[in-house]
């Protein structure tokens, strides 16, 4: 009961190219396809950019800081 036979599916189908034409329904498809290209390209690029090395961390000495605010306001 909860499929649709092949006259359900027609009848989408008319109404669908009745709503939006023949041209307009692959100008639709078209211009999904140009995107889907894009994304695909723009996910290409960005696997082949080198990445940079990356930089050593930089720790900062907490007892160094604190004395020298100490000696400062002393």
């Amino acid at each position: 009961m909860g499929s649709l036979s092949i006259w359900h599916w027609i009848i989408v189908l008319v109404v669908v190219l009745l709503l939006f034409g023949r041209g307009k329904l692959s100008e639709l498809m078209g211009d999904a396809a140009k995107g889907i290209k894009a994304f695909k390209k723009g996910m290409a690029d960005d696997d082949e950019t080198p990445s940079k090395p990356a930089e050593p961390v930089r720790t900062l000495d907490h007892q160094s800081s604190v004395e020298a605010e100490r000696s400062k306001v002393s």
